[in-house]
Formats: structure tokens, C-alpha cells, sequence
């Protein structure tokens, strides 16, 4: 054990899976509430007690002072958040995309047809003809509502149904 040692600084992971564990976040919140170290979990043995320890001074969530007593830095859930990177500004269709899924639809409705025309692109070759199940697997990784994707495709004209609903294809726009 490194006595908390942390080579470039704590790390969300390591920080959550701390946390995950019952007897490590009740130490911390003792810790976090002015608890002395012989007070830290004392209902456990020693060896639950030891690996709770450890796991809070290895994610950083807990540090040994000069008197070598345990606290936790105020600075450790700041120091977490300046790691990650800065979103940046989204323009295009990729601003209503998260992940590569929709993560909301575009109220401007030439906006809502680009993105609808692009996935169906994406999801669906000229020519090819699916059932109604497969156009759902398709576009199962755009959205999990697929019956109002599927639907907004096929109000845009950009999807065509046959009447018997046995059959989807690409509208080919020529």
C-alpha cells in the first residue's frame, strides 16, 4: 500500500467503484463526518476494515494528514470534473444525435426530414425490401421508440410501406 499515493491524480473509476462498495462508503462517511481513525467502521473485522481503508485512499476520496489521521480533500470531486474533456458545441445533424442515437427530434421540420433521410440512408440500402421486423432491428440502434421512427419516416416519404404492410423500402428520390 502506497499510503494514497495517486500518480496523476484520482480517477472517476476508481473513485465510483470506492463508493460501490457498502463498507468503503460508510468508512468515508464516517471520515467525511470527523470520525478518528479507531472510530472508522470498528463493527468490522479487521480485514473488511483494512480493504475499505484502502480502497478510499487509493481512489483519493480519503488522505493521511501530517498527524497521519484520515480525511477527505474538499478538492477531489473538483479535481474529477476539470479531467473530463469539455463538451463541444454540436452543429449539424450531430447536435441531435447522442452517441449515435437520437437523443431528441428537431422541431424545425427541414431539419427533422435531413436527419430522418440521413438515417434512413444509414439503415436502409436502395433497392432492398424488409419486412417490418427488420426495418425495426435497423433501427433499433438509432432509437428504442423504432414504431415512431419507422412512422416519421413513412409520413416524410421517405420510407414506403406496401398496403398490406408486408414490406418496407427506400423511397428513391430521383
Amino acid at each position: 500500500m502506497t499510503g494514497g499515493t495517486r500518480l496523476g491524480g484520482p480517477h472517476w473509476r476508481r473513485v465510483v467503484a470506492a463508493l460501490a462498495n457498502k463498507d468503503a462508503r460508510t468508512a468515508y462517511a464516517q471520515i467525511v463526518l470527523g470520525a478518528k481513525l479507531p472510530d472508522v467502521v470498528a463493527e468490522l473485522n479487521d480485514q473488511r476494515r483494512n480493504r475499505a481503508i484502502i480502497a478510499l485512499l487509493e481512489s483519493g476520496l480519503v488522505e493521511r494528514n501530517a498527524a497521519d489521521e484520515l480525511e477527505a480533500p474538499e478538492a477531489i470531486f473538483r479535481d474529477l470534473l476539470t479531467q473530463q474533456p469539455r463538451r463541444q458545441a454540436q452543429t449539424g445533424l450531430a447536435r441531435f444525435m447522442r452517441l449515435g442515437r437520437i437523443d431528441r427530434y428537431p422541431a424545425n421540420m427541414t431539419e427533422r426530414r435531413e436527419l430522418l433521410a440521413w438515417i434512413v440512408s444509414e439503415a436502409i440500402e436502395p433497392g432492398e425490401h424488409l419486412t417490418e421486423k427488420q426495418v425495426n432491428e435497423r433501427l433499433l440502434s438509432y432509437t428504442d421508440d423504432v414504431v415512431m421512427l419507422r412512422r416519421y419516416m413513412i409520413d416524410f416519404g421517405l420510407l414506403e410501406r406496401t398496403p398490406s404492410g408486408s414490406s418496407y423500402s427506400r423511397h428513391d428520390e430521383t
